[in-house]
């Protein structure tokens, strides 16, 4: 007969036929830390449906273009925690950080010196650096996938009434000294959507939706492990509590103030503008 001294037992007993190793692991150490977390908290009956509830609505606001579980795994601390574990970068590599909920769609390939701000409406911007490997060596023909917000915080899936398709996003290859450089606006902080369950849980919990203005990008080039990271813009808001959780100072680059008419016109920006330089380092596989 089942019953609460016995029932973990049980359930455990019955995953023994599972024929994958790894997935009998995890369904063992779930099985046990909910039931731990059941017995400790004294969950009510009430409280386990209002559970269910919630994860139910967060699978209903999940679209083609949102991915509310990967949010609601961003405001736990679990999708940095998961980076963090699985982190594989020797010294001196770029050190990665959360993909996000907004990689949801292909970024258009382009040209280096391209202008991703379709809209042209922030402030002009210059974003350019290396792909090198951890030991020095540029990388030529590394793949570099840039997606951001626009000035006013926003991606292109979130108001696609305004934004063009592609907006803030940007798939370059590096050229033969594996050097990129791009044309945008200066990103803005930004509040993650909070008009479903995630942003009831941020309601409830006390706790403001903001992101640091950032630069999101995967790097990658044969023979070495790609990285997932941020660019970070310093001195913007929210640097110390990021919603997810995902700033690391390394990550953290100056947004230069320049004025310099000459440079405008070689890089084909308005004057004044601000100029981005950093290295994208990546470890070997």
């Amino acid at each position: 007969m089942t019953g609460e001294p016995t029932v973990t037992d049980e359930a455990v007993a019955s995953l023994r036929g599972t024929g994958d190793p790894r997935l009998r692991e995890l369904l063992t150490g779930l099985v046990r830390h909910l039931h731990a977390f059941a017995r400790e908290t004294r969950l009510t009956q009430e409280e386990w449906e209002r559970a269910i509830g919630f994860l139910t609505a967060t699978g209903q606001a999940c679209t083609d273009t949102r991915q509310e579980f990967i949010l609601l795994s961003d405001v736990l601390g679990l999708s940095m925690l998961v980076e963090t574990i699985n982190e594989r970068q020797g010294p001196g590599a770029t050190e990665s950080t959360v993909l996000g909920p907004f990689h949801m769609t292909e970024s258009p390939v382009r040209a280096l010196g391209a202008n991703i701000d379709l809209v042209g409406d922030g402030e002009p911007c210059v974003v350019s650096g290396r792909v090198l490997s951890r030991d020095g060596d540029p990388l030529p023909g590394a793949v570099v996938d840039v997606w951001q917000a626009d000035g006013h915080g926003f991606y292109d899936v979130q108001r696609p009434d305004v934004q063009p398709p592609g907006n803030g996003r940007g798939l370059f290859t590096a050229d033969a000294e594996g050097r990129f450089w791009f044309r945008t606006c200066v990103p803005s902080p930004y509040p993650i959507p909070t008009d479903g369950p995630v942003g009831d849980l941020l309601r409830a919990t006390g706790r403001h939706p903001y992101r640091p203005a950032h630069i999101h990008f995967i790097a990658s080039a044969a023979g070495h492990t790609p990285v997932t990271t941020h660019i970070f813009v310093a001195g913007s808001e929210y640097l110390d509590s990021d919603a997810v959780f995902a700033v690391k100072q390394s990550l953290v680059q100056d947004f230069a103030s320049t004025d310099d008419p000459a440079l405008a016109r070689e890089y084909g920006v308005a004057n004044p503008f601000r100029h981005a330089r950093f290295d994208l380092v990546l470890e070997r596989a």
